[in-house]
């Protein structure tokens, strides 16, 4: 049995993205928070309610909660939240739990379950497909998944927003800037300059990891590429991904909801 509202919750180093599905699997409504560590239940409990009032949809009508994490000192007080302001025990994406993959990593307790959400995601919206999914968050970090539903593993490297805040902290006359394309890869100022730098400095790490990747993991047979997670739309028109997917760690959860309620 589907449920009818279901509020999915995706815990990351700088933010925490949210969003609501309804009973046919479909996201309505999106909305993120700064992540901070010293949030106490009742601010995030009064949170989640006040933006679903804001934006028009009744909190009693969330039947189910799923969340994933990447920062645990955090879990507890979402969990907290939840059982308080929505009198719900959220489920947990975390080892244990029914996720439809097959683990390949050495210990499979090291692999966030943000990658695994991504993950179940990618095989349900591509089945029978091998796919590399690139996730842009505070690190960009590469999977492989093949066609029979093995989680291979993959890479991670220092997000956009890390690289930037190197060169504003690590630098003595350099700016933080805009992380946005320019279009050129010759700056005519600072500011155009770490822009390129940075955005094409991550293109061309983007195309030389996937190259590789399908080299080793599918034997050079065209994998489904995938992108998502905050920057990822500033890579659209790069031509390097199928697809660009901001929500796909959320489309993960649900489905691992799914299975697990089954």
């Amino acid at each position: 049995m589907k449920p009818a509202f279901t509020l999915c919750i995706d815990i990351g180093n700088s933010q925490i993205y949210s969003g609501v599905f309804d009973a046919e699997g479909n996201i309505g409504l999106r909305f993120r928070k700064v992540m901070s560590k010293d949030t106490s239940a009742d601010e995030y409990g009064i949170f989640f309610k006040s933006v679903l009032r804001e934006n028009g949809f009744d909190p009693e009508k969330i039947n189910y909660i799923a969340l994933c994490s990447v920062v645990p000192e955090a879990v507890y007080s979402i969990h907290r939240a939840c059982q308080k302001y929505f009198s719900i025990i959220p489920f947990i994406l975390k080892a244990g739990v029914k996720t439809g993959l097959q683990i390949s990593y050495r210990n499979p307790l090291e692999v966030g379950s943000d990658r695994i959400a991504d993950a179940i995601a990618a095989i349900h919206r591509y089945p029978n497909r091998d796919c590399i999914i690139v996730d842009f968050g505070t690190a960009t970090t590469f999977e492989a998944v093949t066609a029979d539903r093995r989680y291979l593993g993959g890479a991670i490297a220092p997000g956009l927003k890390i690289g930037m805040q190197a060169l504003e902290q690590r630098t003595a006359r350099l700016p933080s800037v805009e992380i946005t394309s320019t279009g050129v890869v010759c700056g005519r100022s600072t500011t155009e300059s770490i822009q390129a730098g940075l955005y094409y400095g991550h293109l061309g790490m983007i195309r030389e990891i996937v190259g590789r990747m399908t080299e080793e993991c599918f034997s050079s047979k065209r994998p489904v590429v995938l992108a998502t997670g905050g920057f990822s739309q500033l890579f659209l028109d790069a031509g390097v991904f199928d697809a660009v997917l901001p929500d796909l760690v959320l489309e993960g959860l649900y489905h691992a909801l799914l299975l697990n309620l089954e």
